[in-house]
């Protein structure tokens, strides 16, 4: 039996743009999945929810389903009501898997073959923060160009090797849409507004969610490590980009100054004045970081995390670990569904 969608229904406003009269509005299925990211999910639904009202006629109808048709909590706690569970969706409909934290465990089998399924009958697919995950599962990512919540992206990388998401805001690719989620979920849905109705009507929504201006796709989703750390030394920022594309492989100083045309007191002495540590120190902390990302949301075992993130052996990684989180990455790992026996060994390299 067909579900009705809901919110077919024209909010009362004061700003008006006219839009032709639409005989078939065009209907979105949003599927959220257990600690969904409740701003990605406001962020792409509210602005059609306004675009109806500015046109004062229905231009988008949606309905909200979940895996079991039960509520579903979002990574805040708080919990939404549903229309029902996963099933058939009207044609030519839109549907989006709406994901957060922890989204390996959240992407169940169940709900990748449905999106496959979806796919397969000529839906356009898409996935809100970390719905990719999903469409990931689903296998229909392959080719294409797609992205998630930059946070994410290491151990998503790391679970699909043969996948490379793209960070930026948001990906349009033929019938697969996604976005980084958070506010990034406006910019992608101001752009159907403006595909199917036009870029007046879009820039009306635009300034009714005080977005200021539409972003493009390509944006990247962080700023610039000048802009981040408040850095303008070209020869810093220069190293540590450096550090961050070679975490695994580390980074030999001398060689690394040479390249930048500086001697290694130089690079020192511009980490110690601009960060307050030896270079040493600032890549061990992105590797750390690194592998904290992987142990919270991969099944990665401990010992791989390690030898992945630059750490030749297990019991180092693990003393440098505890030291800056204050837990063992095993008992992290554990609490993830991980838990994997830590190796011992001697030594990091640099």
């Amino acid at each position: 039996m067909e579900r009705a969608m809901t919110a077919n229904f024209i909010p009362k406003g004061v700003a008006h743009v006219a839009v032709p009269p639409v005989s078939e509005p065009l209907r979105m299925t949003f599927v959220l999945l257990p600690n969904f990211s409740l701003i990605a999910f406001s962020s792409a639904i509210e602005p059609l929810r306004i675009a109806n009202q500015l046109a004062g006629q229905v231009l988008f109808e949606w309905e909200v389903l979940s895996e079991t048709g039960l509520a579903v909590a979002c990574s805040n706690g708080v919990k939404l009501q549903v229309d029902g569970p996963l099933g058939e969706t009207r044609p030519k409909a839109m549907v989006f898997v709406c994901a957060g934290v922890e989204p390996e465990k959240s992407a169940s089998r169940k709900v990748a073959d449905w999106v496959r399924g979806q796919w397969r009958q000529g839906r356009t697919v898409g996935g809100l923060c970390t719905g990719a995950y999903a469409l990931a599962k689903a296998g229909i990512l392959e080719g294409r160009s797609f992205t998630l919540h930059w946070e994410n992206l290491p151990p998503f990388m790391e679970t699909f090797a043969h996948l490379r998401p793209l960070e930026q805001l948001y990906c349009i690719d033929g019938r697969i849409l996604t976005s980084a989620g958070g506010a990034a979920a406006t910019d992608l849905f101001i752009e159907i507004v403006a595909k199917n109705y036009g870029d007046r009507l879009a820039d009306a929504v635009l300034k009714m969610c005080l977005h200021g201006q539409q972003r493009p796709a390509d944006l990247r989703q962080r700023m610039s490590l000048s802009s981040t750390l408040g850095i303008r030394n070209p020869v810093l920022v220069a190293a540590i980009r450096q550090f961050e594309e070679n975490l695994e492989q580390g980074v030999e100083i001398d060689a690394l100054a040479e390249g930048l045309g500086v001697s290694r007191r130089q690079v020192e002495r511009l980490f110690q004045r601009y960060v307050g540590m030896s270079p040493k120190q600032y890549l061990n902390g992105l590797r750390l970081e690194r592998a904290r990302a992987l142990l919270t949301e991969t099944d990665m075992p401990v010992a791989e995390v390690a030898y992945g993130c630059g750490f030749n052996a297990t019991n180092t990684f693990t003393k440098a670990f505890r030291q800056r989180y204050g837990v063992s990455p095993r008992r992290l790992s554990s609490r993830h569904g991980g838990g994997a026996a830590e190796r011992k060994g001697d030594g990091a390299p640099m």
